[in-house]
């Protein structure tokens, strides 16, 4: 659909299947997302297909640029936003929702935005398969899916086993941030957070933390405030 651009499986069958925490999403592209598509993603664009590893200062062209994963970036606005208020780190962001990857895309070329670089697939496989230990300097996960129904709750990201995965990567005292608007998933991600050995809470009272400024405001999670839904952010600190 986009020569050159990202595919809809990166990672086919070259590794196992299993219960995915999101829904392989292509979506609707509109004109202007998929001239982007075209046109950028050779350079600031890379698919998950797990086999080879990621130089990170080669993909951001800077060996001393510091680089934060966000997993689940959606329309892409915030994630915009964030790197504009700091170009001294570089975004990699990974999602698989098509239109938003387009959407990306376009506003950092029009916001001339250096320090983003799209990732299209599985953030498990990018995690485990690509990038070297102690490679990141933050991690990123901002209103994921939370699988409201209870035989569905496997499928949350924030889970025992990635927390440890994600610490692997993560050098020490690099940021894990995740924020949800779904009280239940916020207890569970309090929960196994608190319970990791490789992470302390940034918080002395060992709950939720403030919404840092470095956050922004999304449309989405303003209209859910303005009709009392409660937002809980949860900061945790890589240990060593």
């Amino acid at each position: 659909m986009f020569p050159g651009g990202p595919v809809a499986d990166p990672a086919g069958s070259h590794h196992e299947r299993r219960i995915r925490s999101f829904r392989p999403r292509r979506g609707r592209v509109t004109p202007g997302q998929g001239d982007a598509l075209r046109r950028l993603w050779p350079a600031w664009g890379l698919d998950i297909d797990g086999l080879r590893p990621l130089d990170l200062g080669e993909l951001f062209g800077d060996p001393e640029l510091p680089v934060v994963l966000e997993i689940g970036f959606g329309m892409g606005e915030a994630t915009a936003q964030m790197a504009g208020a700091d170009p001294g780190t570089g975004i990699l962001a990974a999602d698989v929702h098509t239109p938003g990857q387009g959407n990306l895309l376009a506003l950092a070329e029009r916001n001339e935005l250096s320090n983003i670089r799209v990732a299209n697939g599985d953030a498990i496989i990018l995690l485990r398969e690509m990038l070297a230990p102690d490679s990141l300097a933050g991690l990123r996960v901002y209103f994921p899916d939370p699988w409201p129904k209870k035989r569905h709750h496997k499928r949350r990201l924030i889970q025992p086993e990635f927390v440890a995965l994600a610490a692997t990567r993560l050098r020490p005292g690099a940021l894990l941030h995740c924020a949800t608007d779904w009280e239940p998933y916020a207890e569970q991600m309090l929960e196994v957070l608190t319970a990791s050995p490789d992470f302390e809470n940034t918080q002395s009272d060992g709950g939720y933390a403030p919404r840092p400024d470095f956050r922004p405001l999304t449309k989405f999670e303003g209209q859910g405030l303005d009709k009392g839904h409660r937002v809980h952010d949860l900061i945790f600190r890589r240990k060593g």
